[in-house]
């Protein structure tokens, strides 16, 4: 969802949001666009998924404001925090960091990712496929256990100008934290994860991202907390949240591009719905085994929130191009 727009430091457009919850800007160092927590977490049956939860199919109409688009987007991971404690479920651990990598390898041209098409423009076309490649696009930071909007900025920042990532203008650069790290700005509380960008000394405008392990706060930040499709509930809980601002960051790079009057952009539309089309998935380990998952790449299952299929003048919050 938008609230602002900034180039750094200075206010170039106020958009006001209603929403269940919505970050406000404590540093006021940047302008983010955030995913909200859950609205399903104060209910009596929460933690725990429903194969109720599914929302609205057809979402409210997004606005192409002509801004900038990204035609393959290029995922950079900053790992950030301890990922090598043996803390099993929790998954701060090689097993979590693999887990996500599993995911940006199987998520680009999946059916789910390729509903980015729709929003293509003619100024640029949106491939549906995303780069990524271990190791060589990833690094890793540590030190502080709470960190500002200025730091994350920062530790992005500090990754590109030192060479341990190169400076690509189709990347999205995630900020990803283990369970004992927060983010002051309202991570758990207002949040489970946003998407920026922002101009930095020597290197150019940069596109990025924060998300935590939801193992964090399990309530504001999941949809499931005991089982998951992958047998890592805050793991398995922030995929969903790094496809959000993944595909926000996708067709909404600088904020000026598709978005509706309300300010939301297309993965906001469909934030904490997961379509009626859900399956359990059957495993001998009891972490996976009858937890709800909504789709396979790549052979892998995970529940991952809805997208925007445009169709004609309609859109819709879809898992993929033929079903809810």
């Amino acid at each position: 969802m938008k609230k602002y727009l900034f180039s750094i430091g200075t206010i170039i457009l106020s958009v006001v949001l209603v929403f269940s919850v919505f970050a406000q800007q404590g540093d006021r160092d940047l302008i983010k666009v955030p995913h909200g927590i859950n609205p399903n977490s104060k209910s009596p049956n929460f933690p725990g998924f429903s194969l109720a939860t599914g929302g609205t199919r057809k979402a409210t109409a997004l606005v192409d404001h002509g801004g900038p688009l990204i035609g393959t987007p290029t995922i950079y991971i900053i790992w950030y925090g301890n990922w090598s404690r043996n803390n099993g479920s929790i998954g701060d651990t090689p097993a979590g960091q693999a887990l996500i990598r599993q995911w940006a390898h199987d998520i680009g041209g999946s059916p789910y990712y390729q509903l980015n098409t729709s929003l293509s423009a003619s100024r640029q076309a949106i491939s549906g496929d995303v780069n990524f490649t271990s190791t060589t696009n990833e690094t890793s930071d540590s030190g502080k256990t709470s960190l500002s909007d200025g730091d994350i900025q920062a530790v992005v920042g500090n990754a590109i100008t030192s060479g341990r990532l190169p400076y690509n203008s189709n990347g999205v650069y995630f900020v990803i934290t283990s369970s004992d790290v927060t983010a002051s700005s309202g991570f758990c509380t207002q949040y489970c994860g946003w998407h920026t960008h922002g101009s930095i000394s020597g290197v150019g405008n940069v596109r990025y991202s924060f998300v935590g392990n939801a193992a964090r706060c399990y309530s504001a930040c999941a949809a499931q907390s005991t089982k998951s499709p992958n047998g890592l509930p805050g793991i398995d809980a922030a995929i969903s949240v790094l496809s959000h601002e993944l595909e926000e960051a996708n067709t909404d790079p600088d904020l000026n591009a598709w978005y509706a009057r309300t300010g939301y952009e297309n993965a906001d539309e469909c934030a904490w719905t997961f379509g009626h089309a859900q399956f359990t998935v059957p495993s001998a380990d009891p972490l996976i085994n009858g937890s709800w998952a909504n789709m396979t790449m790549n052979g892998h299952y995970y529940l991952i929130q809805r997208n925007i299929l445009k169709t004609g003048g309609n859109f819709y919050c879809m898992v993929n191009d033929t079903q809810n």
